[in-house]
Parts: C-alpha cells; sequence; structure tokens
C-alpha cells in the first residue's frame, strides 16, 4: 500500500485525464522514475504557459503518446523538480494533498505543499 503525504493511503488523481508515470490514475512511483511524477496537482493555464516555456508542452496532444494534451482544472501527476521550480517561479498549480505520494517529501516541503492545497474532494476521479 503506498500512502500520501499526509500518512494515509495514497488516493487515485485522476482517470480522465489518464495520470501517473504507470498511466494507472495515482502518482505511484519506484526507482525508474526518474522524473519522481509524484505531486497531483490540478493544473492552471499559467502553470501551462509556464511549463511550456521550460520546455515541457502539457497542454499540446500527442496522439502518437495517446496524449490528448492537459487543459486548466485537469488533474495530473507532476515531476517533484517541475513543481518546486514552479512554486519558486510563483505559479505553482494547486495539489491535491491525498493524491500526493509521500516520496514528494523527498524534494519539497510539506508545509509548502499544503499552502498550495487544493480543496478536497470526493467526487469520482
Amino acid at each position: 500500500m503506498e500512502h500520501n503525504v499526509l500518512g494515509s493511503e495514497l488516493v487515485p488523481c485522476s482517470y480522465d485525464p489518464l495520470t501517473g508515470y504507470f498511466r494507472d490514475g495515482c502518482c505511484n512511483t519506484d526507482d525508474s522514475d526518474r522524473g519522481a511524477h509524484v505531486i497531483c496537482t490540478k493544473v492552471t493555464a499559467e502553470f501551462l504557459a509556464f511549463s511550456k516555456a521550460r520546455g515541457n508542452d502539457l497542454s499540446t496532444p500527442q496522439p502518437a503518446w495517446r496524449f490528448s494534451g492537459l487543459n486548466p482544472g485537469d488533474r495530473w501527476c507532476l515531476c517533484a523538480n517541475r513543481w518546486k521550480e514552479a512554486f519558486e517561479a510563483g505559479c505553482a498549480p494547486l495539489v491535491v494533498l491525498e493524491s500526493t505520494h509521500i516520496k514528494a517529501l523527498e524534494f519539497v516541503l510539506l508545509e509548502d505543499l499544503e499552502r498550495h492545497a487544493a480543496p478536497s474532494r470526493n467526487a469520482s476521479f
């Protein structure tokens, strides 16, 4: 059982769009995940523009990878260092704490994640 940054069981981040390093809907990880795709975010237009400017275009569809592109409001398992970079630049997306893997704490402070916490929701993913 994987745990989130709150110490409880990791909750799925998103099935639509399907996210996660393993494309299982969760921000699960292992040693092969060099990017540490562990922070469940709710992306914003500002963040998507920031990420694109940094060379990681998450908004343009990539059919070859079965990726339809992200839109503001979508939930996505983000690389911990990309979130930290956006945080330091003042444009970090909101974080879904219950869906953020505990490994995120190796990269960022819990207090920073909590300050950017999205409202909790119990609806479908």
